[in-house]
């Protein structure tokens, strides 16, 4: 009898499920926006009812779909479900009522900036950072816990009395799946907390009591491909369909490419990019982005380096939403290539602060070189290749930490299929770049994920051949010298960015 996966990818502004047959074919698929939710400046907030109300919209879609798509399908004969989710966004609900005690808070998000340049200062949070993986940056979920604490004293008191849940999205999604049964996380998602010790495997007692985070308010730790429970009171999902997979993002997007070797790395171009390569199964420190859990399946962790750049497809959004430059984000390729280069004009896609590997969260955008001759196309022309050139200058610091020469490199997502963007980043990479048939790497991860929960794979390798590739980018517009020129003056603009601040 056929069986199938369904996977949930709740991402940073939308949430979207999708529905694979025993050949890891897509069968059904939907997508729901949710509403962004600004504050202030620099504050970013979801709504947990409206994450909630998303993904049950996407379910309802995705089951329609694959009825429609495929005549054997059946709600029953779903398997088992895979999570993947925006990994460092958290929220805080009542164990009782299972409401939340107020909006989740995103990893954009940088309230906490000043709480971070004050532990700096101090030995024990450095050594909390180390054991984490990370460095102290608001990106991460502790020190925005900490300020709810700060602000809000009546929710640590609520959370040291045990009425309290904690969790990154993956969890509250595992707490409402399974009617409150369970409050679970998997070691992706809690390596980026920066309260997890990613050499012992376990919560970090000197990070709970840094961040005053009681131990009752944590979800219990398990591997990417364990048990956190299974369905109940779900409208069109039977009871009893086990979740068995749950990996964070960009965890998930190196799965679902098939890089299970160390060495091999992806891009993925989302809101912001990350780049993540795989470095086997010891821990490797980088100097220039972080250190974290790539997975546990089957028993055996393996681990990454991972950089970041915190606004890629953002910008694009930002030219089209606030400058009005462009009606839609695909408009902006067709818009760049009405110039041949961008005149000198450049643009540093900081608007959120800066990531790896300078981690100054004080930083932001900027666009230069403007002439007269300068028009909205050559400005479009700069923001794609500073995007490309933020990412490159990430993936060669992350390859000099580990010690490896990348040939190619693999990418997916959205704005992975802006063809002028992917030559630039081969171009500025100097490697070939490989983009597959199926870009949604993310959510195809969460399905692997699962099939190895449900002991339907065994074998990490096999994934090799369940990915096809699209298109493949050589370098070949700029030569060797030029790249090497044009990445010098990028990071000197960067420094003189970081220098005025």
């Amino acid at each position: 009898m056929s069986s199938y996966i369904l996977a949930i990818d709740q991402g940073t502004t939308s949430s979207r499920v999708l529905i694979y047959n025993e050949k890891f074919d897509v069968v059904g698929l939907a997508q729901e926006p949710f509403p962004q939710h600004f504050p202030k400046p620099d504050w970013v907030e979801h709504n947990l009812e409206e994450i909630w109300a998303s993904v049950k919209a996407a379910l309802r879609g995705a089951l329609e779909d694959a009825a429609q798509n495929d005549g054997q399908f059946k709600a029953e004969k779903i398997s088992g479900i895979g999570i993947t989710n925006q990994r460092e966004t958290f929220g805080l609900w009542d164990r009782e009522t299972s409401e939340p005690v107020q909006n989740a808070i995103v990893w954009q998000c940088r309230r906490s900036a000043e709480i971070c340049k004050k532990l700096r200062k101090s030995a024990v949070a450095r050594k909390v950072a180390k054991d984490a993986g990370l460095v102290l940056d608001p990106y991460f979920s502790a020190s925005k816990l900490l300020w709810s604490f700060e602000k809000n004293p009546q929710i640590l008191k609520r959370a040291k009395a045990g009425e309290l849940a904690f969790g990154t999205i993956d969890t509250f999604l595992i707490w409402k799946l399974t009617n409150g049964k369970n409050h679970a996380t998997d070691v992706t998602n809690a390596s980026r907390t920066l309260l997890f010790d990613i050499s012992k495997m376990k919560w970090n007692p000197s990070a709970l009591k840094l961040f005053k985070c009681p131990p009752s308010l944590l979800p219990e730790v398990l591997a990417s491909d364990g048990n956190f429970g299974v369905t109940e009171g779900i409208a069109g999902l039977p009871n009893g369909i086990p979740i068995r997979g749950v990996i964070g993002d960009q965890q998930a997007a190196l799965l679902g490419q098939g890089c299970t070797q160390s060495g091999q790395a992806k891009i993925t171009y989302g809101t912001g990019s990350f780049m993540v390569f795989n470095s086997g199964n010891k821990i490797r420190r980088s100097k220039n982005g972080l250190t974290t859990v790539a997975w546990k399946i089957r028993g055996k962790t393996t681990y990454a380096l991972e950089g970041s750049v915190f606004v890629a497809g953002a910008l694009v959004q930002w030219l089209r939403d606030q400058l009005q430059m462009i009606e839609s984000s695909r408009d902006i390729e067709t818009l760049a290539r009405t110039v041949e280069s961008s005149e000198g004009c450049y643009v540093i896609p900081s608007l959120t602060g800066l990531g790896s590997p300078y981690w100054v969260p004080e930083a932001r955008g900027l666009i230069g070189g403007l002439t007269r001759k300068i028009s909205k196309a050559h400005i479009a022309r700069a923001a794609l290749e500073g995007i490309a050139l933020s990412i490159a200058d990430v993936c060669q610091a992350l390859a000099k930490d580990l010690g490896v020469k990348l040939k190619s490199i693999h990418v997916d997502g959205g704005a992975s299929g802006n063809n002028l963007l992917m030559q630039n980043q081969a171009d500025y990479l100097g490697i070939r770049v490989l983009r597959p048939i199926d870009r949604e790497s993310t959510v195809r991860g969460a399905a692997y994920a699962a099939s190895f929960g449900l002991g339907q794979r065994k074998n990490l390798d096999e994934l090799h051949s369940l990915n096809k590739t699209d298109a493949e980018f050589a370098p070949n517009g700029i030569s060797e010298r030029e790249r090497k020129a044009a990445l010098e003056l990028f990071r000197r603009r960067i420094k003189a960015l970081i220098a005025s601040i």
